[in-house]
């Protein structure tokens, strides 16, 4: 799967110098405006493979702000596929016009089919659908693995940690494969659960890596007002937006890290910004319904 992508830089962000660490944020979010970040990686390869073994449709499944959603409708629609999304949650059906992700994924000819969040648990949903090449929940697969083992570069070698964001362990798996084995790399769940690190061996054999699993904030697509306003007071201070699901939890974490000692004086970070910045639209439509802050 080959699009035009934007290079990948990495942006010094501003931090006191008594900290004494430099952190740096790898801007996957830039190189395409609609399968940016981890979603292009997890994607390219299983397009890939799709066309060689001339499949014609692509299943996946996903919920009601699914990053991967959008992006699998988006590829799809570049590379004449037909696309079906399993979509969890059957009440979303008759919502899809307030619904700013799948109302994207629709405007590039996805097919849903909306299932209860029961069904959307039992593996028996994918067989009858044996003509449509299947992509899972988040895009992790061996495929996407490999893909993600590409968003580090040869200059990237300077950095002591590669911190990343977590969701179903492809991308993290990724930059383990291709990490020095002086870097320690440092996975921040969005999800609360140990399932993660069993996952991630089943896609890595180097033992350099670690899962920080205090900053899911309650869970996945959970949020509260201390986030939001970080991300807000980031975007403000580094002229960078974070999205609330992933990155901005990631985001939050180092920085905590790195008041709280964590990393060795002289330290080079690098975090990688996983994109899915789609979702804010979504996510400020539940802040609206609570009350809450938006993300600005």
């Amino acid at each position: 799967m080959m699009f035009q992508l934007h290079k990948s830089v990495n942006q010094k962000i501003n931090l006191p110098d008594e900290l004494g660490v430099e952190l740096f944020l790898k801007r996957e979010d830039d190189i395409h405006p609609f399968i940016s970040g981890n979603k292009y990686r997890k994607l390219k390869y299983n397009i890939e493979e799709a066309q060689k073994k001339g499949f014609k449709k692509l299943l996946t499944f996903g919920g009601a702000y699914s990053n991967h959603i959008a992006a699998v409708a988006y590829a799809g629609h570049a590379f004449d596929f037909e696309t079906l999304g399993i979509i969890r949650g059957d009440e979303l059906r008759d919502k899809i016009g307030g619904n700013a992700t799948l109302s994207f994924a629709k405007k590039h000819d996805m097919q849903f089919e909306f299932v209860t969040r029961e069904a959307y648990r039992t593996e028996k949903l994918i067989n009858d659908y044996q003509d449509y090449y299947i992509i899972p929940e988040g895009g992790t697969n061996a495929l996407a693995v490999k893909g993600c083992a590409e968003i580090l570069t040869e200059t990237d070698a300077e950095f002591n940690y590669i911190c990343t964001s977590v969701g179903t362990g492809g991308t993290v798996s990724g930059l383990i494969n291709c990490s020095q084995p002086s870097q320690q790399v440092l996975g921040f769940p969005a999800l609360k659960g140990s399932f993660l690190q069993e996952d991630i061996s089943k896609f890595v054999s180097k033992t350099n890596w670690k899962l920080i699993t205090d900053y899911h904030f309650g869970g996945y697509a959970k949020i509260n007002l201390e986030l939001i306003r970080f991300i807000n007071e980031f975007k403000g201070k580094q002229r960078i937006q974070l999205d609330p699901v992933y990155t901005g939890k990631m985001i939050f974490g180092i920085f905590d890290l790195i008041q709280k000692g964590y990393f060795p004086k002289g330290s080079k970070i690098l975090a990688i910004h996983t994109g899915g910045l789609q979702g804010i639209e979504g996510m400020n439509n539940v802040l609206k319904q609570k009350n809450l802050p938006l993300i600005e």
